[in-house]
């Protein structure tokens, strides 16, 4: 089983968007029958079967496995991944390319597609048996900055990678990608 599978195809993510469906491959992330799940979903086997080929059809199930019960063979079917990732792109972009103002919210979000693309394609290649060591590193953190002192952190922020860049930016060695991404922090409310 895979720790991700990226969904850039409409086919496999349309599978992916009925609520049954995620709830019969939650089921899944062990290998069950049929017969199993329906039980812990209350549901009838057939009812089940049915979704669990769409999934199979789909490439996010398969089948591991069967057994004889009651003269009957019965399959025995595994969720593919841990977790799906669906593409920005199986939606496409409305409208025109935004601003490359690096200070826009449109500038973020084309940002996060592309470093979602790029580790996209890492997770395939690491999902494979013959996979290199893929290095990598996720930082992640809160700052809380004044609003009198906003252009300081960013003059400090854009000196700190220019730094970076130049000192480690030479034609030899390994490439990676950095991306720094600054937004606020807005917290959502819990229901009661």
């Amino acid at each position: 089983m895979r720790d991700v599978l990226y969904l850039d195809q409409v086919d496999k993510a349309e599978a992916l968007m009925k609520p049954q469906r995620v709830e019969v491959l939650r089921q899944l992330a062990e290998p069950r029958s049929c017969t199993e799940v329906a039980k812990v979903l209350g549901q009838t086997p057939q009812w089940v079967y049915y979704h669990v080929k769409r999934l199979v059809d789909a490439g996010l199930a398969v089948r591991v496995n069967e057994r004889r019960v009651r003269g009957i063979t019965e399959g025995v079917y595994q969720a593919t991944a841990r977790s799906y990732w669906l593409s920005p792109r199986l939606v496409g972009r409305l409208g025109p390319r935004r601003s490359r103002d690096a200070l826009s919210l449109g500038y973020l979000l084309d940002l996060m597609e592309e470093v979602q693309d790029d580790v996209a394609t890492i997770a395939g290649l690491a999902g494979s048996p013959a996979a290199p060591e893929l290095p990598s590193i996720g930082v992640s953190g809160e700052i809380r900055v004044h609003p009198d002192r906003r252009q300081e952190f960013l003059a400090d922020l854009r000196s700190t990678l220019q730094d970076l860049f130049a000192r480690y930016g030479g034609a030899d060695g390994d490439e990676f990608r950095l991306a720094v991404a600054l937004y606020p922090r807005l917290v959502k409310e819990t229901p009661r």
